[in-house]
């Protein structure tokens, strides 16, 4: 091959990888539970803002379910939040809201809880941190409901909360979860009909809660989660791009494939599941957006590994 040819082969090859483009995002949940993950939380914040990063999506629980749901407390989460580098985005968890009736949390009345974090962090039309991303928000009450465009991806948040997406003991939904659903499912429905318009090739919802994929394919258990998951399902398979489900709750990070076709029994291949890090295991991952992948998410895992006071 000539001299001519050879320049003209790179020349192309470097036209090509200049076309394909990255993205990057990070994931964390279920923290600060303690002294020590607040003490080091901002330390990671600053770590993560350090590794080409473009933004952050904090999956719920920023305290441990015993501590105290107050003001003071959720000032002190706001801060840390407002001091990242980089865009952080926030979805409530149930330690700081379903659970705070609880004595130990401090026994105050869930919803009022609920609107408190919606004031300190959800109150404008923007992303916390010193850097900032616009959100569209859902109209009303439910302005955690979040979502925004970066890259060839749609974001989507919802306010969907563990252990049973606050039905009640008697496994029946309370006034509560009966007002809230109707709008977790429309705002889920116009994220997919959106992606589809725009011809988005994915789409990243994050809740807190972990529904229970096992237990929802085997039809037991978990029935606030339900309703949710049928329409997930049945949104995915009528999507030709990918979905990433993010969520927190249980503390155990993984990342796997758990939706299957109810007609073949097969795994939806372009649905995964990303469980954040989660008390004890402080850690953080990195999601890289790669539009030349047929798979479009690739996963980088990052244990904090400083040692313990």
């Amino acid at each position: 091959m000539s001299v001519k040819h050879l320049a003209a082969l790179f020349f192309a090859c470097f036209a090509v990888a200049a076309e394909a483009e990255t993205w990057h995002f990070a994931l964390i949940g279920d923290t600060p539970y303690s002294d020590y993950e607040r003490h080091e939380l901002p330390r990671m914040l600053s770590a993560i803002a350090d590794e080409n990063v473009d933004f952050i999506i904090h999956a719920g629980d920023i305290k441990h379910s015993q501590d105290t749901c107050s003001d003071a407390l959720f000032e002190d989460r706001r801060e840390i939040f407002e001091a990242s580098a980089l865009p952080l985005v926030y979805v409530p968890g149930d330690n700081e809201w379903t659970d705070c009736a609880r004595v130990s949390a401090g026994h105050y009345d869930p919803q009022e809880r609920l609107a408190r974090l919606r004031e300190r962090f959800h109150s404008g039309d923007v992303s916390l941190g010193r850097t900032r991303i616009p959100l569209i928000r859902q109209a009303g009450e439910y302005r955690e409901h979040q979502r925004w465009q970066h890259g060839p991806v749609l974001f989507v948040t919802l306010n969907v909360p563990g252990p049973n997406n606050n039905w009640l003991k008697t496994g029946q939904p309370g006034r509560e979860a009966l007002a809230r659903t109707p709008r977790v499912l429309e705002w889920l429905h116009e994220g997919f009909a959106q992606a589809r318009a725009t011809g988005m090739k994915g789409i990243v919802i994050t809740l807190q809660a972990n529904p229970g994929f096992r237990h929802y394919r085997a039809g037991l258990g978990h029935s606030g989660y339900r309703e949710l998951l049928d329409q997930l399902r049945s949104e995915t398979l009528a999507f030709d791009g990918q979905v990433l489900l993010v969520h927190g709750d249980t503390h155990w990070q993984r990342i796997d494939q758990p939706l299957h076709d109810p007609e073949t029994g097969k795994r939806i291949n372009r649905f995964t599941r990303a469980e954040t890090f989660g008390y004890p295991q402080l850690g953080w991952v990195k999601v890289i957006i790669d539009d030349e992948s047929p798979a479009l998410f690739r996963f980088e895992i990052h244990p904090w590994a400083h040692p313990r006071p």
